[in-house]
């Protein structure tokens, strides 16, 4: 894609973000940024089965479409691909709804460990090399019902 192609397709998210729907439901995740504001449709997985399942077998997912993952309380993260057939960008978000760290592209079906921090409580995976794309980067917020409690951009 070239740099009018990026453009464009950067511009066309962050408006269709500004069209979808303003309160917080659980299958809609923003995350809010330098870039502007994006959301996401999003599977939650939040409990052991579900996370353990994660996106295992899918083999394609739409372009603002995602999984959160939802832990109990913060704690260390890892991840890997067994069984993942697409590449994902995982994003790391601490308890306060603040994204601390971002794997691009995890290769599909590799065992490798990917490290996503030792205060990690939710995690969103979106297509491989999306975030980029958007512009998203450690620090930008994220809004969902089940990021609840002391976090910087609460539901309503």
């Amino acid at each position: 894609m070239g740099k009018r192609g990026l453009t464009l397709f950067t511009c066309c998210a962050v408006l269709m973000a500004g069209t979808a729907m303003a309160e917080c439901d659980a299958e809609t995740l923003a995350v809010r940024g330098d870039f502007g504001e994006v959301r996401f449709s999003v599977d939650v997985a939040d409990d052991a089965s579900e996370r353990a399942q994660g996106l295992m077998f899918v083999e394609q997912m739409g372009t603002f479409e995602g999984m959160l993952f939802v832990f109990e309380r913060p704690q260390t993260t890892s991840f890997w691909m067994r069984n993942t057939l697409i590449p994902l960008d995982m994003i790391f978000i601490g308890a306060d709804g603040v994204v601390d760290s971002i794997h691009e592209n995890a290769v599909p079906l590799d065992e490798t460990p990917i490290f996503g921090g030792d205060a990690i409580q939710y995690v969103l995976e979106v297509n491989g090399g999306l975030s980029s794309r958007l512009g998203l980067s450690v620090g930008d917020t994220v809004q969902h019902p089940s990021i609840a409690g002391d976090v910087i951009w609460p539901c309503d």
